[in-house]
C-alpha cells in the first residue's frame, strides 16, 4: 500500500474522541465514505493504472456491498471503543436502502464508513492505515 496516504490537514486539527463520538452516525459514515474512495482510488492510482480503470476498479471498492464485507473482515481486529462505533453506525436509522442492494447490506457498510469517518475526523492516520487492506480487500497485499 502507498505510504502517501497520510493526509496532513493541519488547517484542520484532529478531533477530540469526545467531540466525534458527539457526531450523529451519518455524519461519520459522510466522511468515512470519502475517505474509503480516497483509499481506493491512491491505491489505485499508485499501482499506476489509467484513470478509467482506477475509478472502475475504486467504485468496486466502495460501495455498500463490498463494504458489509468489510465490516465482517475487520470487526474480530477492533478495540472496543472502535468496535462501539462501527456498531453505532450499523444501527443507526438510515433512509432506504438502494434497490440494488439489501438493507443489511447497507446498514454494515454504514457501520464500515462510520469507523473510517471517527478515525479520519480523530486524526488516527495510522490506524486508517492498519485498516486499509481491509478496506480494499488485499488482505495479501
Amino acid at each position: 500500500m502507498n505510504e502517501s496516504l497520510s493526509v496532513s490537514l493541519s488547517a484542520f486539527p484532529p478531533m477530540t474522541e469526545k467531540e466525534a463520538k458527539l457526531l450523529s452516525p451519518l455524519q461519520l459514515a459522510l466522511v468515512g465514505d470519502s475517505v474509503h474512495d480516497l483509499i481506493a482510488r491512491s491505491h489505485f492510482i499508485g499501482r499506476r493504472l489509467n484513470t478509467l480503470h482506477a475509478h472502475r476498479n475504486a467504485v468496486s471498492l466502495v460501495n455498500a456491498g463490498a463494504q458489509s464485507a468489510v465490516y465482517a473482515r475487520i470487526e474480530p481486529l477492533l478495540t472496543d471503543s472502535e468496535r462501539a462505533v462501527l456498531k453505532r453506525g450499523r444501527n443507526t436509522p438510515t433512509h432506504r436502502a438502494p434497490k440494488n442492494q439489501s438493507p443489511s447490506d447497507y446498514a454494515r457498510a454504514t457501520g464500515a464508513e462510520a469507523l473510517l469517518g471517527y478515525l479520519f475526523l480523530t486524526g488516527q492516520s495510522g490506524r486508517i492505515r492498519e485498516l486499509a487492506p481491509y478496506y480494499l480487500a488485499l488482505e495479501g497485499d
